[in-house]
């Protein structure tokens, strides 16, 4: 068992091997807040040999692209272009890539793809484990740096005639065909489903080559890159002795003998090692709300909200005319169109319209049945849930309902609110026991979120029940009728896009249940023994999305 190394002494290879190739490498994710240890992970990056360029999650694509500069096209007379921040391959640093929207995201992932030289820097400031860079920038980047509970230490010197020499023998650095297919599995096995990560490595493993002066990679090599590019990506770590067939099973024509497994299983322990005890990366699922808000989908708007590109299009008298953009749009045409007497002639095809994009609230609306003999701790468990969800409801926009439904028809309990002190008077007066009207708690949340709809918000249904419906939408207490009508129910919030969540709170999950959530379009969770914390974590995955 190899010794764990200073997490300092990863991070200095990392940032070296980075100098050796940025453009193949891609940049890479420093996850810190500001402070003496970022300084001091910034100031040991060696000169990447490319211009620097300073962006922010607000930049535009005015900034970003070549585009017209209004106020020196007025100065000369003639059109003036601004050449944009992608005009020439570049180093750029993201500063707050935690909260980088999704078009910016895309636009830097093309621009990586499209240049061999630019790279970015991701500097993630993020506080919790949701907020982080966007998964379509970390896949592009191959290394992760995170200095969370690391002080600063100092810088070391790097050899700035080693890094040219290096960079100049790096395209000369060979590879085996053995060397690429161990990188592959190796990706295999710790649940690495792409290209990119194993082609990351082995650009990685050319560039440590490279750096100790040789022209054929070796096994120390295929180890550096396994823990500095393999290491974060991993979402399992499989027994070294009883899955190293794993990877001959799914790697076809790429399957090795079974004496050179070995290899395979010394990066493995190298990825093994590159990990603190007792933590393994989460799954890319984890990051899929990157930006972190919690809040409720977009929609575009006429008036208010973030201010997005304009575009040409004939005023209807709602919209605001966007002026910069509209004499941006006709100042390359006053030569055409140059009339005695008038300095500037703006053509109907010119105009273009102010958009902006306004993000929706969102409401959650829990639906629990308060019915049966476990009524009273399904209920304690929702209000747990709820009381967790309103502490976070002012930073993230959110509103949260409650509706429980016994005996013979569901009620609102709570209305679509934020105060945590009136949630908890009403959840305390919460009543429990009786029948099952479950198709009248559906249409009673049903008809809330297609209320908060019109309203212009995002709602989530969740509703929290074992299942046994026992009474009709009429009151008769018939199960067969009662499950048609929850069935019916269920279609109509699958038809009107309602996003829901089904938590089964059985001893055992319910096969109706099960196929209660299908029509609803809903996921169905077996949460028999379910927790405030369990239950808060599962509805905020299926809320973002």
């Amino acid at each position: 068992m190899m010794d764990p190394p200073d997490p300092w002494i990863d991070v200095w290879q990392a940032l070296r091997l980075l100098a050796v190739d940025p453009g193949g490498l891609g940049g890479v994710v420093l996850r810190a807040r500001v402070g003496p240890a970022r300084a001091a992970c910034l100031a040991a990056l060696p000169d990447l040999g490319l211009p620097r360029r300073r962006l922010h999650p607000s930049v535009t694509a005015d900034e970003l692209f070549p585009a017209m500069d209004f106020a020196g096209t007025l100065t000369s007379g003639r059109p003036v272009f601004r050449p944009g921040l992608f005009a020439v391959p570049a180093e750029y640093r993201l500063v707050m890539a935690e909260r980088c929207p999704a078009d910016l995201a895309a636009k830097l992932a093309a621009r990586i793809d499209d240049s061999a030289r630019s790279c970015l820097v991701a500097l993630d400031e993020g506080a919790d484990s949701d907020e982080t860079v966007p998964e379509v920038l970390r896949d592009r980047l191959a290394f992760l740096i995170d200095l969370d509970g690391l002080r600063a230490a100092p810088v070391p010197a790097f050899d700035h005639e080693e890094l040219v020499e290096a960079r100049a023998r790096r395209m000369r650095v060979m590879a085996a065909e053995a060397d690429i297919a161990a990188l592959t599995r190796v990706a295999v096995r710790l649940g690495i489903f792409g290209l990119r990560a194993p082609i990351l490595a082995l650009r990685a493993a050319r560039c440590n080559a490279a750096l100790c002066g040789r022209d054929r990679m070796s096994s120390k090599d295929l180890e550096v890159a396994a823990a500095t590019v393999l290491a974060h990506r991993a979402t399992c770590l499989p027994d070294v002795e009883t899955q190293a067939e794993i990877g001959d099973r799914v790697s076809g024509d790429l399957s090795a003998p079974t004496g050179e497994t070995s290899e395979e299983d010394l990066l493995v322990e190298a990825v093994r090692v590159a990990l603190p005890d007792g933590l393994l990366p989460q799954s890319s699922t984890r990051h899929a709300g990157a930006a972190g808000s919690g809040a409720g989908d977009k929609r575009k708007a006429r008036q208010k909200g973030r201010p997005i590109a304009p575009r040409r299009q004939r005023p209807e008298g709602r919209s605001r005319v966007d002026l910069i953009a509209t004499l941006r749009m006709a100042a390359p045409w006053q030569k055409l169109r140059r009339i005695p007497g008038r300095t500037l002639t703006v053509m109907p095809s010119d105009i273009c319209l102010k958009r902006f994009e306004a993000q929706m609230e969102r409401l959650l609306i829990f639906v629990v049945d308060a019915s049966g003999s476990a009524a009273h701790a399904r209920l304690n468990e929702a209000k747990g849930a709820v009381e967790h969800l309103l502490a976070r409801a002012y930073a993230h926009r959110d509103r949260v309902a409650l509706i429980g439904f016994r005996n013979r028809a569901a009620e609102m309990l709570l209305p679509p609110n934020r105060s945590l002190v009136q949630a908890k008077r009403r959840l305390a007066a919460l009543p429990g026991g009786g029948a099952t009207p479950l198709a009248s708690g559906l249409r009673c949340g049903g008809m809330l979120a297609c209320k908060a709809q019109k309203q212009g918000m995002t709602p989530t249904l969740i509703l929290l029940t074992d299942g046994r419906a026992n009474v009709a939408l009429d009151g008769d207490q018939d199960r067969r009728k009662a499950m048609r009508d929850a069935e019916t129910a269920a279609d109509w919030l699958r038809a009107s896009h309602i996003r829901s969540l089904v938590l089964d709170t059985a001893m055992r999950p319910q096969k109706n249940l099960c196929q209660l959530a299908n029509r609803m379009g809903a996921e169905h969770v077996a949460l028999p023994r379910a927790n405030p914390v369990q239950m808060m974590r599962t509805i905020e995955a299926v809320a973002r999305h």
